[in-house]
């Protein structure tokens, strides 16, 4: 059943498709050449964040099921819980893309202003911002700087602060543009930011083996009324709600594969039984998975 699964790539796999070398671990920044065709045909999830700037082309592509048109100066945020599709690239696209891992992203940004700034790979709320020019030319120059410093980390002095600083600026660059867009914002939540970026890695590696509240909140060392009260306040989601969000997408982009029976996808879902993932999916879409499938393969 491991086939019937999203693809889930690293950032090695993705830069083994791309044809670049990594530069270091928890870190890479892209900016190859003109991509023409599409490097990756079929839906995935990544193990790590990204920034994607558009700098030439556009790019259809589905944000788990969403569909979203990126231009010049688009800027695409992605997290590992997100079920990425690209269903087509028109002209010449040329981009940016920084990928990196929670850990490197906690790890480079320890203050309380820092995590502040990551706030908006927790809440989901705006997947996809547009850069004024001068907010695009700093990105561009900052992404540059960094790629540079990382792939000549440890020959220099103080290599690892100048990356950890430049991948901090990017991170404020991209929160001054996020918060404009999204004032009502809590400006005091860097803990509990944190706490939801946690608690998402976990999701996305339990989310078929463990529904229960109690095991992601005791996995965090919190009782199960605190983690539901904070990630409501964070994501506008209760802890059950993000569970059973991160089971229903994945068996909505599974019955989209007509190649899977809805058994198999019940099975690969660890329900007890297909009528047991039925009453799950039809209770959250309105549709049995039978009919959600008719529907979906005539659209």
């Amino acid at each position: 059943m491991e086939k019937a699964g999203i693809r889930k790539l690293s950032i090695s796999d993705i830069l083994e498709i791309l044809g670049d070398v990594p530069q270091s671990e928890g870190l890479h920044v892209y900016m190859g050449s003109a991509i023409t065709e599409i490097p990756f045909p079929y839906p995935y999830r990544s193990d790590n964040y990204s920034i994607l700037l558009i700098l030439s082309g556009t790019v259809k592509m589905q944000l788990d099921l969403i569909p979203y048109v990126a231009v010049p100066g688009d800027l695409l945020i992605i997290s590992p819980r997100t079920i990425n599709h690209t269903l087509e690239i028109v002209g010449n696209v040329e981009l940016i893309a920084i990928s990196f891992t929670l850990d490197f992203a906690l790890q480079s940004n320890r203050s309380k202003n820092e995590i502040e700034a990551f706030e908006f790979f927790a809440s989901k709320a705006i997947p996809k911002l547009s850069l004024d020019t001068e907010e695009h030319d700093n990105f561009v120059f900052l992404s540059r700087l960094l790629q540079q410093k990382n792939k000549e980390r440890g020959r220099e002095p103080f290599s690892s602060e100048i990356i950890q600083h430049t991948f901090s600026l990017l991170m404020y660059l991209v929160a001054v543009r996020y918060k404009k867009e999204n004032t009502g914002l809590n400006p005091d939540i860097s803990r509990q930011q944190e706490l939801t970026l946690n608690f998402l890695k976990l999701l996305d590696a339990h989310f078929k083996q463990q529904r229960s509240v109690q095991f992601y909140a005791e996995s965090l060392c919190v009782t199960s009324g605190h983690l539901t009260k904070i990630l409501k306040e964070v994501s506008g989601k209760t802890a059950g709600e993000l569970i059973e969000e991160s089971v229903i997408i994945e068996a909505r982009v599974l019955l989209a594969d007509p190649a899977l029976t809805i058994a198999q996808i019940a099975e690969e879902l660890q329900f007890s039984d297909q009528s047991a993932f039925g009453k799950s999916f039809k209770k959250n879409t309105g549709l049995s998975p039978s009919e959600y499938r008719r529907r979906n393969s005539s659209n």
